[in-house]
């Protein structure tokens, strides 16, 4: 065994704590099955399950239904429009498909469920209803589709997913099914993910809340509204699409659509104390770490993927019941287990690579008014910005073509640091924005907004 394999196997311990996790879950919540995985480094490193079934139990190639998790590969879709420049986040949906009756919300805001569309569809419940009954868009939206303004506020729509569904289909002029298979479940190797089970599955199961009896849940085939929650799939292969999520992966997108995938496109929706919703990802924190992924039920089933970027560590839960197993959550506590008993061992230091130009300049303390700040040039050819001993605004910048540096995220996310030079070639001061950075508090050599009293700096007495 190299070097890296055994970095990657997990110590006795941590594979103990991470079963005797899954058993209280299963134990707890009287669960007829559960199997989960872990993902480190891109490799599964674990497996587990239980089950009340004696002599064997299920394995990371068993299916089971993952309700929402569907969203995230209907949007990983909707991406690859995008790139391919067939459709605009800021598109108004009537553009593509029209005549739906909510045609003024955009792509992105369907993404991020900012569209303000109800929650659910009108008539009965959707997840436990044949989709014939829902044949038109008409019968997934209802007379009255919108309950905010698109744009004001998250609120969670399951009618939005459908309509990116279509959207796709409208576009490529194919069913959602056929084109999900061919552009992202065939290139990933996702190949027991389906629309419709494939054996061996699992049974769906509602437990009665009070007594240790249980009863079968109809498997409905949703419809329109598959691009919702239609698909089942394993452990191994959500483990193989947190890869992707974490990675990319240049057959279905790269690392740069699924890294904006992973950023907040949504405030937290009032009354939740998550981070938001990215772009058909949620986002949360739990031990202090920031963790995205997604959460998914239908009847009989409930499901937890989630990924720490940071980590390069993934968790997926998939258990057999209605409720009473809180998938997500158990997700979240294999994911912390690893990473607070076996933390991830950092990349080894390398210098800056010759070919890149270091402008070494541009580096070291500068400062906002009176507010320090440093700035550092990394090996990825990164500048970063940002206080100093304070909290406030830090970023990081990509050089352009045109001797600027782009701001990549948080508050100066797509804004320009532009270093000001003299006649002699030294910097001045730096542009970000319209705020100057000065080498000196308020330098009366710079241009500060505002100028500089010409007296200076002062004692109380002066």
């Amino acid at each position: 065994m190299d070097a890296h394999s055994e970095e990657l196997e997990l110590l006795p311990a941590t594979r103990r704590a991470l079963r005797h996790r899954i058993a209280v879950a299963q134990s707890e919540g009287r669960a007829p099955s559960v199997v989960a995985a872990v993902l480190r480094d891109g490799a599964v490193v674990w497996e587990g399950s239980r089950t009340s079934v004696e002599g064997h139990g299920p394995d990371g190639n068993v299916q089971y239904r993952i309700g929402s998790i569907t969203k995230t590969f209907t949007a990983v879709l909707v991406m690859r429009l995008r790139d391919e420049g067939l459709l605009g986040l800021g598109d108004p949906l009537e553009k593509h498909l029209p005549g739906t009756g909510a045609g003024e919300v955009t792509v992105g805001q369907l993404l991020a469920h900012t569209g303000g569309l109800a929650a659910e569809t009108p008539g009965e419940w959707w997840e436990r209803t044949p989709g014939a009954q829902r044949t038109e868009l008409g019968d997934v939206l209802g007379e009255e589709p919108f309950r905010f303004e698109p744009g004001q506020r998250h609120h969670y729509s399951n009618p939005g997913y459908t309509l990116l569904g279509s959207l796709v289909e409208a576009v490529r002029g194919k069913p959602w099914e056929e084109v999900l298979r061919t552009e992202v479940l065939e290139p990933l190797g996702l190949h027991r993910t389906t629309a419709q089970p494939q054996a061996p599955h699992a049974g769906g199961w509602a437990v009665h809340p009070w007594a240790d009896l249980m009863m079968p849940e109809p498997a409905q085939d949703l419809g329109l509204m598959a691009a919702a929650g239609q698909l089942w799939s394993t452990t191994q292969d959500l483990a193989r699409f947190a890869r992707f999520l974490l990675r990319g992966d240049e057959q279905v997108l790269g690392a740069a659509t699924v890294r904006e995938m992973r950023t907040s496109a949504a405030p937290p929706e009032p009354g939740f104390a998550d981070l938001g919703y990215g772009l058909g990802l949620q986002l949360a924190e739990s031990r202090g770490r920031r963790l995205v992924g997604h959460s998914g039920s239908l009847p009989g089933f409930v499901a937890g993927l989630w990924m720490s970027e940071a980590d390069d560590l993934a968790a997926v839960v998939l258990a057999n019941c209605t409720s009473g197993l809180p998938a997500a959550t158990v997700a979240m506590d294999l994911l912390n287990l690893v990473a607070d008993a076996e933390p991830r061992i950092p990349e080894p230091w390398k210098p800056f690579p010759e070919e890149h130009p270091v402008e070494l300049d541009l580096c070291g303390p500068w400062y906002w008014g009176t507010a320090p700040h440093l700035v550092r040039l990394t090996a990825d050819g990164l500048l970063h910005l940002g206080p100093v001993g304070a909290p406030g605004r830090a970023a990081r910048f990509r050089a352009e073509l045109d001797g600027t540096w782009r701001g990549l995220a948080g508050y100066y996310a797509g804004e320009t640091l532009r270093a000001v030079r003299r006649t002699d070639g030294s910097v001045s001061h730096l542009d970000l924005g319209s705020f100057v950075f000065t080498r000196e508090p308020y330098d009366p050599e710079a241009p500060v907004p505002g100028g500089v009293d010409p007296q200076g700096w002062r004692g109380i007495g002066r």
